[in-house]
């Protein structure tokens, strides 16, 4: 990592990177399935064919930014979930140590009285 950019930057540009990427792709994708979906509708003009491609690619980008975003609100939702269950069990953790100790430093205290 530079030393002059900041924690964390080169994950994120990585990330974009990714995202911008994986775009393309479903955009690409999207352009593909709409030729094949046009391809046998031979009696269709070319403005007409370019023109239910591009609603066709249209949709199905709209489509895949709603299951994206689904996605996203599901993780966002898990990883609020898991840093609760975290927290939780961290406490339930320290408590216990905490107990632990406490229960040994009074074993210790009643040997020593013995």
């Amino acid at each position: 990592m530079s030393e002059l950019a900041p924690q964390g930057t080169d994950g994120e540009l990585a990330n974009q990177v990714e995202g911008y990427l994986l775009w393309q792709a479903r955009i690409a994708e999207a352009e593909r399935r709409a030729r094949e979906f046009v391809r046998p509708m031979d009696w269709l003009t070319t403005a007409q064919r370019a023109q239910i491609e591009q609603r066709h690619v249209s949709d199905s980008l709209q489509r895949a930014r709603q299951d994206l975003e689904r996605v996203a609100a599901r993780c966002a939702s898990l990883r609020a979930e898991y840093e609760s269950r975290y927290r939780r069990l961290r406490r339930r953790c320290l408590g216990l140590t905490l107990t632990v100790c406490a229960a040994l430093a009074t074993l210790a205290a009643l040997l020593s009285v013995l």
